[in-house]
């Protein structure tokens, strides 16, 4: 059997639409994820993974078992198959420059975009590697199809070299991680892993065993309605109100344009409403736990700042929990990022530590269970039609889930 190389591997995959859908109520949100889930059932079986299965939710189980005697965590590797909805996924062509070597790209199908170094610097870095992109119209799809595609290498590896020692490895594969519902009908059971890994951060050597903490806040802000040809002295318009309170919104720090390295955010995401009931939805983000409180304090000192400005009006602040720092649980356990580290400096590679100003999958799976930090990719400007990822970055992510499974065979404590 003639296998692919990672390369093909990815852009395989890149070209198959999985787009997830936020206004969906569905799970999967959209049922073209499962096409790329059932390429991935049909090669895992291929490569004698024999329970590997996609359930109704959109998510892929496998194991590849132990060839161990003795007792060794099992591990779980995850990645997810549905791409951002910021930009279109649909007829995503994968293109690959060989040798870069620092030029601007020229991207084919649309000139006027350009991948500049000026713009990503990491591409310097990468001086004589292979990049991938799209053709101009489309993301590429490397967020997170990159993880998927260094997973199913290092299966592949495993599987075509027994002497190689693991023990025994769960493959996850979800749907619906880029509108936070990725892991909403994990079955943990079934899954039955001690520990896990992420296969979804960027530049090579990146480890990421820390995250934003995150609640979700939605400002309702309530007027009078009245017939606007009679309305003096009485309408108040819940949409003004509305657009107070973003003006009154700090334009030079607290937001994620003015913030970086490890301060926290609050961020408008929508809003929308009529005369009479107005709405805003905020992220708000902070590597500290307790201190979204206080953010969430700050947020509604603005609210009733606004609102008694507007005599008649009123306000609602409502909270929910997206996920929080998996740092708190991954810590409780040092031999997660001690066999990965030496994983990752194993290929040769300095490892960069360093703490997501985001989420993964794995923020919630290591409080549902499951510690689970995250794993470079080498995917890169995600979320738009200048991403890109270079194929020797895929490898290396392939070789350190290899050297990870050995590893944890010699040092399972």
């Amino acid at each position: 059997m003639q296998y692919p190389s990672i390369a093909e591997r990815f852009s395989a995959y890149a070209r198959i639409d999985t787009q997830s859908d936020p206004n969906s109520p569905s799970q999967p949100s959209t049922e073209k994820q499962k096409d790329l889930s059932r390429l991935l059932v049909k090669e895992l079986l291929a490569l004698g993974l024999n329970d590997a299965e996609l359930d109704q939710h959109g998510y892929v189980y496998a194991t590849l078992p132990s060839n161990v005697s003795h007792e060794v965590p099992v591990i779980c590797w995850c990645a997810h198959v549905d791409t951002s909805p910021d930009c279109t996924g649909e007829g995503v062509k994968p293109i690959i420059h060989p040798n870069y070597q620092g030029q601007d790209i020229v991207l084919p199908d649309d000139p006027t975009q350009v991948i500049r170094p000026s713009e990503h610097p990491y591409l310097l870095e990468r001086i004589g590697d292979d990049l991938i992109t799209a053709s101009g119209t489309t993301l590429l799809g490397a967020d997170d199809k990159a993880g998927v595609a260094a997973i199913m290498q290092a299966v592949e590896h495993l599987v075509r070299h027994p002497s190689l020692k693991h023990g025994a490895i769960r493959i996850l594969f979800t749907p619906d991680e880029e509108i936070g519902r990725g892991v909403d009908k994990v079955d943990m059971k079934k899954l039955a892993a001690d520990y896990g890994y992420t296969l979804d951060a960027g530049e090579r050597g990146c480890y990421e065993d820390e995250t934003f903490s995150a609640d979700g806040a939605k400002l309702h802000f309530y007027g009078i309605s009245a017939h606007p040809g009679y309305a003096k002295d009485k309408l108040v318009n819940a949409l003004k109100v509305a657009g107070d309170c973003l003006s009154r919104l700090p334009r030079h720090e607290w937001s994620p344009e003015t913030t970086s390295d490890r301060q926290g955010f609050v961020h408008p995401v929508a809003m929308g409403g009529v005369a009479e009931h107005a709405w805003i939805s905020f992220i708000v983000r902070d590597f500290q736990t307790p201190v979204l409180a206080e953010h969430e304090a700050r947020l509604k000192a603005i609210a009733e700042s606004v609102v008694a400005d507007w005599p008649g009006a009123r306000y609602e602040l409502e909270l929910s929990e997206q996920y929080r720092n998996m740092k708190d649980v991954v810590s409780l356990t040092p031999a997660i990022s001690r066999n990965a580290i030496q994983a990752i400096e194993e290929t040769g590679l300095k490892v960069q530590l360093t703490s997501a100003r985001g989420g993964t999958d794995g923020s919630r799976l290591s409080f549902m269970g499951l510690p689970c930090p995250n794993i470079f990719t080498g995917e890169m400007a995600f979320h738009g039609k200048h991403e890109y990822v270079f194929v020797q970055d895929m490898e290396k992510s392939a070789q350190v889930l290899v050297n990870l499974a050995r590893i944890w065979t010699e040092n399972p404590k």
